[in-house]
């Protein structure tokens, strides 16, 4: 079962094929973005279920593709950096991420933040709900 897209804003082929590779045995259907504006433009088309965004980018700075993506969605955003200043965590978060990530990651990290920002779905929904037990 897919837990849907997952768009990889990533211009490095190594480092987006790695994160390709992980959230695609968490359950994602990885679709990659080798820039800002291709990263934008794939956001509006796909309706990601997440996104990763490395925030240097040939093209546009990631802070900038960060606050063009809140514009467009409101899913969770993963920031993977080499940036590792405090200040960058921060400019980041601010930007609209939801987490951050600095490189290099241990896979089993960025697997525990997908998992924490965008939880996988219950194939048959919740088994109770409180709600019907007021009826």
């Amino acid at each position: 079962m897919s837990r849907g897209i997952c768009l990889v804003i990533e211009d490095d082929a190594d480092i987006a094929d790695l994160v390709s590779f992980i959230l695609s045995q968490a359950g994602f259907e990885v679709h990659v973005a080798r820039s800002g504006m291709e990263g934008l433009d794939a956001a509006a088309a796909l309706d990601p279920a997440l996104i990763t965004l490395d925030l240097g980018l040939p093209d546009i700075d990631g802070l900038h593709v960060a606050q063009g993506l809140r514009g467009i969605t409101a899913v969770p955003i993963l920031m993977l950096t080499a940036r590792a200043r405090i200040t960058d965590e921060m400019d980041g978060l601010s930007a609209g991420a939801s987490g951050y990530l600095v490189k290099p990651f241990r896979p089993r990290e960025l697997r525990i933040l997908a998992d924490r920002l965008c939880p996988a779905k219950s194939p048959t929904g919740p088994s109770h709900s409180p709600a019907k037990d007021k009826q």
